[in-house]
């Protein structure tokens, strides 16, 4: 397994439970075959610290934005803060993770006013999103059908695929990626599997999500990206591929999708 070398499209080393050994898990990352990070952002006050991380670590690249749960961070200047943030540092590859929860939360218009300039913003600096849709299918499908008739849909990912097959499809159509994370691993997951299988191969990433959702044979651990092998080992064996062949896919799928070098 020495020679792949994989991509975590999505992950969260900001957090306080990788202050003590984030050099030991960046080697882990490192010898596990990792040559791109990048690092999702849930709140404006976060981004400081992850561009710290980004010039700390040179193969980190990240996005800026705010998560459905997080709209109380929303502010009448957050928009000019993200757009900022974007501007100042060309390792910001992306707009997020933004989209929508109906599973936590039941705010839908506070949610929908907060992911709107969001899109819009990714629209006008022709960035990608990355989508968290959660038990929201239906109206993230709605905004973007909207916006793509309107010609102001961004591309980007859907964020650690928990969908149906059916909702794939319909995410397919409107241009994005989708992105598989430990809950590929896990047995019951078999809507997942059904989309690892049939996803095409030009169109999915593999990601970790961590310091969450921690794949088998690591679940209940706390989640780092090197365990991302474990979720392309899952894919590969899910598609009857090597995991060689989902490395090299994969990790040109992103470099496309967010310009990576």
């Amino acid at each position: 397994m020495d020679s792949i070398q994989l991509i975590d499209s999505h992950c969260h080393i900001v957090f306080q439970n990788f202050n003590d050994d984030l050099d030991e898990v960046a080697t882990r990352w490192q010898q596990a075959g990792v040559t791109s990070l990048l690092h999702a952002c849930v709140e404006p006050s976060e981004i400081p610290a992850i561009r710290a991380l980004a010039d700390r670590f040179q193969e980190l690249r990240y996005s800026v934005g705010v998560h459905p749960l997080d709209t109380k961070h929303w502010q009448k200047d957050t928009l000019s803060v993200l757009r900022n943030a974007a501007l100042a540092d060309e390792r910001v590859v992306a707009i997020g993770e933004l989209g929508l929860d109906l599973f936590r939360d039941s705010n839908l218009d506070e949610q929908l006013a907060v992911l709107r300039p969001q899109l819009q913003l990714a629209s006008e600096m022709d960035l990608p999103v990355i989508i968290h849709c959660r038990e929201a299918a239906v109206p993230m499908l709605k905004e973007l059908r909207s916006r793509k008739e309107a010609g102001s849909c961004p591309k980007g990912v859907m964020h650690c695929w928990g969908g149906t097959r059916s909702e794939m499809e319909d995410f397919l159509d409107l241009g994005f990626y989708i992105s598989f994370s430990g809950t590929v691993t896990f047995p019951k997951a078999k809507e997942t599997h059904l989309c690892a299988r049939e996803v095409p191969t030009d169109r999915f990433l593999v990601e970790t999500d961590c310091p969450f959702l921690a794949p088998v044979p690591r679940r209940g651990k706390r989640n780092e990206p090197s365990f991302v092998v474990f979720v392309a080992a899952r894919v590969a064996e899910i598609r009857g591929e090597t995991i060689q062949n989902i490395a090299k896919v994969t990790t040109a799928n992103a470099r496309r999708l967010f310009g990576l070098p």
